[in-house]
């Protein structure tokens, strides 16, 4: 593919770099996980099955065995597991999770955002964490149901989701603003049915530039230009939640 072949000329002689390329000992992304379903699994939209009463992942690059932190930065509950099994699903989404894990982590059905964060197994520090996870369950469990204030709670989700949120899409990262702007252009002169009012270069720090998307309101805009962009050679892009603190 035409555009292929200008990003492998921009890695070898604009000195830049994309960014969330997968580095050997730590993996990190941030995007959508796809719940898992059972019937997706009979129409083949994924290729292997999960059992959704198990705290289970799968990932479609990483190996078996690879130990995540997926985080819901809505709320900063997270999970720590390995990826039992080597997935397909839809491109646009990060990661697999069964239900339990979607429970878990009390993500939205219509916005799944996660961050997602490979560790070391380090033993002292899983054995540490399983330990605090198993007496934080223990605490939960001495509440009384008698308690819980069901329309309370309700008043609180209700203010939380009127809440303007909004997405980006990080394209690459750059060390001089010259080279993300010279990719800027040229997705404007190969992709002209791209919306090039979105596509903007931003300064992170010094020496540090992301060339972004966005920013996006709604769901399906952000998913239909994502996979516009994979299917043109990037490879490696990362979801940003903008209103994030």
């Amino acid at each position: 593919m035409k555009f292929r072949f200008l990003l492998i000329f921009l890695l070898s002689s604009c000195a830049s770099e994309f960014n969330r390329s997968i580095p050997k000992s730590s993996y990190t992304s941030n995007g959508f996980a796809y719940i898992y379903n059972e019937f997706d699994r009979v129409s083949k939209i994924t290729s292997k099955k999960f059992k959704n009463e198990e705290m289970a992942i799968g990932h479609n690059r990483l190996k078996v065995g690879t130990l995540l932190k997926i985080t819901n930065p809505k709320n900063n509950k997270f999970v720590i597991l390995k990826v039992k099994k080597k997935t397909s699903y839809p491109e646009f989404y990060q990661i697999l999770v069964t239900e339990s894990v979607y429970y878990e982590l009390e993500l939205e059905e219509s916005l799944p955002f996660v961050e997602i964060q490979e560790i070391k197994k380090n033993k002292s520090f899983i054995a540490e964490k399983a330990k605090t996870f198993e007496e934080e369950k223990k605490v939960v469990n001495k509440v009384p149901v008698t308690g819980v204030k069901i329309d309370n709670i309700s008043k609180i989700k209700k203010i939380k989701k009127s809440k303007t949120i909004n997405f980006s899409i990080i394209i690459a990262e750059f060390y001089s603003f010259e080279s993300a702007n010279f990719l800027k252009q040229r997705i404007i002169q190969e992709m002209p049915n791209f919306d090039n009012n979105k596509i903007l270069v931003k300064k992170i720090k010094k020496n540090t530039f992301q060339l972004i998307s966005g920013p996006y309101s709604a769901v399906n805009s952000l998913k239909n230009d994502y996979i516009i962009l994979k299917r043109n050679g990037f490879e490696e892009l990362d979801v940003k939640l903008n209103d994030k603190i």
